[in-house]
């Protein structure tokens, strides 16, 4: 059954022997079974892989379709909430690509600009070169920069989550931690390495150009102006307002709900929901956000072998089995994993969360619901 607005499974109470659907036009009763929910189908299939909670949305032109799986904090009963906020991961990359080829639009800064021009003196050493690196190679990945997300104590272990969760890192001594590292390959169109460094720079670059922050732009340009009430940049505070699940990582299963994301700042620290997300992605390949020659810009893609997928400018191109592609982008930071997109033009939509660090085949699972959610809505 559907229910505009969202799927409920607590809808029908079936008995031992199923729902019986009674037609009486002829006189006799004819037993019908009710149909499978695809949506919730799939989003089972991945808390079946071990997930703690997990919810999803799809949505197009008339339709928009919810579905839950598990629990919103274990130990508990508590279902995962409806339009659930959570820390969206690198899916804030797509944000702050988008705020940079604004910027690039309007002329005031060019895709071509090295980062020694608007940084100078902070790419530097060990081998690294900002005068050799353009804002272009940090949106693609294509800088060799070394990415810092690893040398983050709060990532790497639940010790150092405890340690340093409510620690406050501040851009230019994130990047200066990069800095103590050889780059991975020179600066290279035809070389590829996923950095969150690259989004650290473009967000630092973006306040150069503005005068005012990543936050402050990200907000003024997407977040205001598309109506996304869910949709935040935290800052260095460390606490998800408003309904959420609880976020569980490292093999202890820890909850790590808490943090401040400051480390993150520009690459992974936005908090949204599904329906959010999925507004921003329409939004966004729907030309709402770019101009066509920026829009075009952000998705042509070069080959990204670590992800098996092609990436353009904080936008990876991933193949439908239907056939096709669409665009999108996975999200993780500690405890909370996405994955979501939109069909080329915009009008398709599907974002799908879980709220616990996910196996290789949750994140399997995942990537096999916005595929099959993606095709089936195309027809």
């Amino acid at each position: 059954m559907h229910v505009p607005g969202r799927r409920r499974r607590d809808l029908l109470v079936l008995s031992s022997l199923g729902a019986v659907l009674f037609a009486t036009s002829t006189g006799t009763a004819a037993a019908k079974l009710p149909q499978a929910d695809p949506l919730q189908q799939q989003v089972d299939a991945v808390h079946d892989t071990g997930a703690v909670g997990v919810s999803a949305e799809v949505t197009s032109p008339d339709t928009r379709d919810i579905a839950r799986a598990g629990t919103a904090e274990r130990g508990t009963r508590r279902q995962m909430p409806l339009n659930g906020r959570f820390r969206i991961g690198s899916a804030t990359k797509t944000f702050t690509a988008t705020v940079v080829l604004q910027l690039a639009g309007e002329g005031r800064m060019s895709l071509e600009d090295t980062v020694e021009r608007w940084l100078p003196g902070v790419v530097q050493g060990n081998g690294n070169d900002g005068s050799q690196i353009t804002v272009r190679q940090l949106l693609q990945h294509t800088s060799g920069i070394r990415d810092i997300g690893p040398e983050i104590p709060a990532l790497k272990s639940a010790d150092g989550y405890r340690a340093e969760r409510f620690r406050t890192y501040t851009p230019e001594e994130l990047v200066g931690l990069a800095m103590q590292l050889p780059p991975k390959f020179f600066p290279d169109d035809e070389q590829w390495s996923y950095s969150n460094t690259n989004y650290i720079l473009a967000a630092m670059i973006t306040q150069k150009v503005t005068g005012r922050s990543w936050a402050q732009e990200v907000n003024d340009r997407i977040i205001r102006p598309l109506g996304l009430r869910d949709t935040s940049t935290p800052g260095t505070f460390p606490f998800i307002l408003g309904p959420h699940a609880q976020g569980y990582a490292f093999s202890t299963g820890t909850d790590v709900t808490v943090l401040n994301s400051s480390m993150a700042v520009g690459s992974g620290s936005v908090i949204s929901t599904a329906h959010d997300l999925n507004r921003f992605y329409a939004a966004l390949l729907g030309g709402r956000l770019l101009a066509p020659a920026q829009l075009d810009e952000m998705t042509t893609t070069v080959n990204a072998p670590e992800l098996h997928v092609r990436y353009g400018l904080g936008l990876a191109e991933i193949p439908l089995s239907c056939g096709g592609s669409y665009f999108g982008h996975r999200g993780e930071l500690l405890g909370y994993i996405a994955w979501g997109g939109a069909t080329r033009d915009g009008t398709r939509t599907a974002v799908v969360y879980v709220s616990s660090d996910g196996s290789q085949g949750t994140q399997q699972a995942m990537i096999t619901l916005v595929d099959q959610e993606l095709c089936r809505t195309r027809s």
